[in-house]
């Protein structure tokens, strides 16, 4: 039938043509609405689950890596030099130190991003009192009462589970005089009482700080210019 009228009435076949296709089409469109759906959850879901992961690696290391502020609890200092007659120290344990340390996983130590240390320069004492006296005027005490030190930066390396070398640069300040230097200590974790010894040594000249190296008994007895300060500091939380 439909031939016959294609063959007799060609617009009328045509229009019945379309017809059929806008049907098609009208029945078609649900499913493409339902694709169109299912695409559009599964980029929301993708983006989704994207944003999530972004955030995770933000605060992945605030939840591995925890900062830690410590405090000294216990102080050694040592300074130890030369003379035309012997050899001499002096020792204090008066200092004050803060210290921020980032710790991670079962207290492991991976940086140091915070010191500051303060020790008053009359706490070194000798066996000698005429020796302290002329000590605390090579460093101008009543000007400058305290020795100190601020880190400006720090690598921390592993030596074993509770060992670490500590290398750390930053401004040592004595008798007015601040200089940046670098330290070299060791550094020893106490897991019972989550407690961080650190001990270390460095040298320099008096000189370097402008400190004219002390002498007694008018002279006749001069110290040498090196001197080498050594430290055993016990951190606590």
């Amino acid at each position: 039938m439909f031939q016959n009228v294609k063959a007799h009435h060609p617009r009328v076949y045509a229009g019945v043509g379309l017809c059929n296709k806008r049907e098609k089409n009208k029945k078609s469109q649900p499913q493409k609405i339902k694709t169109f759906v299912m695409k559009s959850s599964k980029f929301l879901n993708v983006k989704k689950l994207s944003t999530v992961l972004l955030l995770a690696a933000i605060s992945l290391p605030a939840t591995l890596f925890a900062q830690a502020k410590y405090r000294v609890q216990s102080a050694t200092i040592t300074l130890a030099g030369t003379s035309t007659l012997h050899d001499w120290t002096m020792k204090a344990s008066q200092a004050n130190s803060d210290a921020v340390f980032q710790v991670g996983a079962n207290d492991k130590i991976s940086d140091l991003t915070n010191l500051s240390f303060t020790m008053p320069a009359k706490g070194l004492k000798s066996e000698h009192a005429m020796m302290d006296n002329n000590t605390y005027k090579a460093l101008d005490t009543d000007k400058n009462p305290n020795i100190s030190f601020v880190l400006s930066n720090a690598d921390i390396t592993p030596v074993d589970g509770t060992t670490y070398n500590i290398k750390a640069k930053g401004r040592l300040t004595i008798a007015g005089t601040t200089k940046e230097t670098d330290l070299v200590a060791t550094g020893k974790f106490n897991p019972a009482d989550k407690s961080l010894q650190v001990t270390g040594a460095k040298k320099f000249k008096m000189t370097d700080y402008g400190v004219k190296p002390p002498t007694v008994m008018f002279g006749s007895i001069k110290t040498g210019d090196d001197i080498t300060v050594s430290y055993n500091l016990k951190f606590v939380k």
